[in-house]
């Protein structure tokens, strides 16, 4: 009898029973790798999965071009606690350090530079493949190239990642010198994301919940690697210190009414106002300007015991402003409120199976699972397809198979290469069946 363990994602959404099966794998179809589980809907979960968490083994590293070598479930945390004080820093990020090397590949994690640095899986040299038919291949730009775009954002569904190559990028400080611009209404936010383009970090958390004169308003935070001699004194006794390994626990899972349309009103109101107008300039370590939701440990219980879920959508620059006044006026017209909003830009990509970024603003919502949620999703994925956007795969819980092959135009050519490359369907999770990517 198969010994299963109750599991979720970050999202705490869905939650299902799980056969658990260490590395080197056994065969058990079908199948899923996962690390961390810091996906947020259902991509690293199956009723059986593969835990990477083992294959966390630093292999090599070369000093001179900062190309490291590490097994796929290594964390950036642990890449960062060596590195940072060697001078490196990860060339791309997303908002949490506790991801696994191997999952931020699959899920192809971006962050505030995508602008000027594009995702993860544009600095990785090569990695090391386990395929359903149980070889190890080494994947590259040159060599075994189809499996190689296939795998970057492809959500594990080519097989295991072992082991990965990718360059770090080189750092005097371990600070960023910050900029933090009041906007008061959308124009401003959108404007300064794109006037601000030279700064190789942006981001804009924005109040969703204002309307009027101040619809859209945001804290627009840009960001720039510190060099040793712009640090104070103080900080220049240690300018390559790490982050703390300490957190602060969250201690039981909210009652789903703590957060609704009031309380987050009015957290938005008390954050908005404490910036004053205009623009400040800071020092601050990466870890607040980087990861500042990661000191309060397991924050994912702040939406009770139902879980929550994430929305990101991207619309192209010629119809971003229409599509996203009308995605937050819906939410204003149906009363829904997203506790942490975020907008940032991103640069030219191009298409490449389930890659998700495209040049255009970048919009992240939260949602609290509630009743009449899934539709008023629906309501805003007709906005984001009449603007010819989409969704990211890792955020996703919900989205339709007939939605994805419409606004993925290489959803369909994927499909047909992993019937290539899995055609027992090996390799599958909730999310691909739900999205029947296979054949």
């Amino acid at each position: 009898m198969k010994s299963t363990t109750r599991v979720s994602n970050w999202g705490n959404y869905p939650v299902i029973q799980a056969e658990f099966k260490p590395w080197p794998l056994q065969v058990n179809k079908p199948q899923i790798a996962r690390g961390m589980g810091r996906c947020y809907g259902d991509s690293a979960l199956s009723e059986s999965i593969v835990d990477t968490r083992s294959l966390n083994h630093f292999l090599d590293f070369d000093s001179s071009s900062g190309l490291l070598t590490v097994q796929a479930g290594v964390t950036f945390d642990e890449i960062l606690q060596v590195f940072v004080p060697k001078g490196w820093f990860l060339p791309v990020t997303p908002g949490t350090r506790f991801v696994t090397a191997g999952g931020a590949l699959a899920s192809d994690v971006h962050g505030k530079n995508h602008h000027q640095d594009g995702s993860f899986s544009d600095h990785v040299l090569w990695f090391d493949l386990h395929t359903a038919s149980g070889q190890k291949l080494r994947c590259s730009r040159s060599e075994n190239q189809d499996i190689f775009f296939l795998s970057l954002g492809g959500m594990g569904l080519t097989g295991i990642i072992l082991s990965l190559a990718f360059y770090l990028k080189p750092i005097e400080t371990a600070y960023i010198r910050q900029h933090t611009i009041r906007c008061e209404n959308l124009d401003e936010t959108m404007e300064g994301l794109e006037s601000y383009g030279n700064w190789t970090n942006s981001v804009a958390w924005l109040d969703c919940m204002a309307g009027g004169k101040a619809f859209g308003r945001s804290i627009l935070m840009l960001g720039e690697s510190a060099k040793l001699h712009e640090l104070p004194a103080k900080q220049a006794e240690n300018p390559l210190k790490i982050h703390s390994t300490k957190g602060i626990p969250f201690p039981i899972d909210m009652p789903s009414f703590t957060l609704n349309r009031f309380t987050v009103q009015a957290f938005n109101q008390v954050y908005f106002n404490k910036h004053p107008k205009g623009s400040q300039d800071s020092l601050v370590h990466y870890e607040p300007f980087y990861y500042p939701l990661d000191k309060v440990l397991g924050w994912n219980r702040i939406y009770g015991k139902r879980g929550f879920t994430q929305y990101q959508l991207v619309i192209p620059h010629q119809d971003a402003r229409k599509g996203l006044q009308e995605v937050l006026e819906l939410l204003a017209k149906r009363r829904m409120s997203s506790f942490l909003t975020v907008l940032k830009i991103f640069g030219e990509q191009p298409e490449n199976y389930l890659r998700f970024p495209k040049a255009g603003f970048t919009l992240t919502l939260d949602f609290g699972i509630s009743t009449g949620l899934w539709t008023f999703l629906d309501e805003l994925d007709r906005i984001v397809e009449h603007y010819g956007g989409r969704l990211y795969l890792t955020k996703d819980v919900r989205m339709s198979a007939a939605f994805l092959r419409r606004t993925y135009p290489m959803a369909q050519a994927f499909i047909d290469k992993i019937k290539e490359l899995d055609p027992e369907g090996a390799f599958r999770s909730l999310q691909s069946e739900r999205l029947a990517l296979h054949p």
